[in-house]
């Protein structure tokens, strides 16, 4: 096999933390915007600027750098009051801790995030669990870099490249993640895409939606290996 780039998912992917990202968007919006929520949070594997983005907007607010700016600060802000609570209370997905170790320790795998959370978000997350120490964050992507998950895609594979010295084409680029999102973000960019169906979709849907090779779950660290492609 070739070197590849594995992408994961955080949320419900790698860790389930309790549902505090759309309660931390219930908190700030009135703190940073002066108006109550009309309108909830749409999340379900969108970045945190499209979120923002959507927000405002259908709450008629332009969305600005400095009132987008404003709503990622605060959201980490909110993350890094409750990363206990999180860590007491959040838990790691089933086989996640065993498969990023493996990728880890394999010299053909170089393993970051592709997220919806910020950079800051996904830090506090993965910290919360001791999951850092498994990812590189600097070949990642994450929801404050663009308003789309497929615009995350390319971000990463520069990234890597700057990094590493190493061009990972999009069939040498994997994508893990649980949602619609990620399976579009897959077909806009060209990468492979493993998904599992450990969040809101099942896999019959995942696999509706175009998902090729689709576990229930994470599978041990051997078979998801052969699914990198």
């Amino acid at each position: 096999m070739d070197e590849r780039l594995v992408l994961w998912d955080v949320d419900h992917t790698l860790i389930d933390s309790l549902g505090l990202g759309r309660a931390a968007y219930q908190r700030i919006f009135p703190q940073v915007t002066g108006q109550p929520v009309r309108q909830p949070a749409l999340l379900d594997g969108r970045t945190d600027l499209g979120t923002i983005d959507h927000m405002l907007r259908s709450h008629d607010i332009e969305p600005t750098g400095e009132l987008v700016a404003a709503m990622t600060t605060a959201l980490a802000g909110v993350f890094d009051e409750v990363r206990v609570v999180l860590a007491d209370n959040g838990r790691v997905l089933p086989g996640a801790r065993e498969a990023l170790a493996a990728f880890d320790a394999d010299p053909l795998v170089h393993q970051s995030v592709l997220t919806g959370n910020t950079a800051d978000v996904a830090r506090i997350k993965l910290g919360a669990f001791g999951l850092l120490d498994h990812v590189d964050l600097d070949i990642g992507a994450f929801g404050d870099d663009h308003l789309r998950r497929g615009g995350l895609v390319p971000i990463a594979r520069e990234r890597a490249a700057d990094k590493l010295g190493i061009d990972f084409a999009p069939e040498r680029t994997v994508l893990i993640g649980d949602t619609l999102n990620d399976v579009r973000a897959a077909q806009e960019s060209g990468a492979h895409l493993v998904a599992v169906a450990t969040g809101s979709h099942s896999a019959d849907e995942l696999r509706y939606a175009g998902a090729e090779v689709v576990f229930e779950t994470l599978p041990a660290p051997d078979e998801l290996r052969l699914a990198l492609g």
